[in-house]
């Protein structure tokens, strides 16, 4: 009975971490080993909390390959290479101010000024706003896109004052 071999994460120097770009444009995750993985996957283990902290480096069928324990240890090449993939795969528009809602009922259309720009969405119900720690909030809106508030307090009076209604 043959066993096949499942790579374990390394604990490696960040600084010795090699990533590179393939013909197709996917990363290629050099091993110590000088093995290659391709498709690899950074991930985020704390997306809004500590964005540069924790970085995982996936390989295409979940294996974990590398651990990055903060995202400026890496070579710059290799650092940009990793946020540049991150930036691709993740979008959530930090809400920045809210203009107006068309009721204070459920489902209600929001416009929105974002980090992206002036967007409208739908929020189907109070549920689809969630409390994070230090006075965030994530907001899902029909299609299941997250809009971030990073800090409600740092809203304007009239932004607070349509939350408020809504929490």
């Amino acid at each position: 009975m043959s066993m096949t071999a499942i790579p374990t994460a390394i604990e490696a120097p960040p600084a010795s971490i090699a990533l590179r770009r393939n013909s197709f444009g996917r990363l290629v995750f050099i091993g110590a080993d000088g093995i290659e993985s391709e498709n690899v996957i950074p991930v985020r283990a704390f997306p809004i909390g500590a964005p540069d902290y924790g970085i995982s480096i996936v390989s295409s069928d979940g294996h974990e390959l590398a651990w990055i324990e903060r995202l400026e240890q890496v070579g710059a090449e290799v650092r940009a290479l990793i946020e540049e993939e991150l930036a691709s795969r993740e979008f959530m528009p930090e809400i920045l101010r809210i203009v107006g809602v068309s009721t204070y009922a459920t489902p209600s259309d929001w416009t929105v000024e974002t980090s992206r720009g002036v967007t409208t969405f739908t929020l189907k119900g109070e549920e689809d706003i969630r409390r994070l720690p230090q006075s965030a909030l994530l907001i899902a809106d029909s299609h299941s896109i997250q809009f971030l508030v990073r800090d409600l307090k740092a809203l304007d009076k009239h932004s607070r004052k349509i939350l408020d209604r809504f929490l």
